[in-house]
């Protein structure tokens, strides 16, 4: 794909930014496929096995590449919910302490449902499917 210029032999600005937008697309569509099992690194919508040890009892794992956060309010139960925040779409940054925080405005949102408990968020963070099978979690 090329960039074309505006006639003087310079790029132009919106020319460069088009055509930048366009690769970023081919590569979005191609990072799409399926999830890489067995490391929790797959890409957003596949679903990849997590071990259920690295989910604190209490608090959770914020996977920034497959966009979920997956939380243990209670032991042996796991939860997990779009880690994009409701507010303005920040991936919220950590769990703790039984809430799910975001950086960007303050939002804070429950581990055992995804309920807002703080705004300026209010929608509650959508729910994930979990199921466990031994000591290894899936979300899809």
């Amino acid at each position: 794909m090329g960039v074309t210029n505006d006639g003087t032999g310079a790029t132009t600005r919106r020319n460069l930014l088009v055509g930048a937008g366009a690769a970023g697309v081919a590569v979005t569509l191609a990072g799409c496929g399926s999830s890489t099992g067995g490391s929790g690194s797959g890409t957003g919508g596949g679903s990849a096995a997590i071990k259920t040890s690295d989910i604190p009892v209490g608090g959770g794992k914020v996977y920034d590449d497959q966009k979920i956060v997956v939380t243990q309010p209670t032991a042996g139960q796991f939860k997990a919910f779009s880690a994009i925040c409701t507010h303005q779409g920040c991936t919220v940054g950590d769990v703790s302490n039984g809430t799910i925080h975001c950086p960007c405005h303050g939002s804070a949102y429950s581990a055992a449902d995804g309920s807002v408990k703080n705004g300026p968020a209010q929608q509650p963070l959508p729910a994930k499917t979990v199921t466990v099978s031994g000591d290894t979690l899936t979300v899809s």
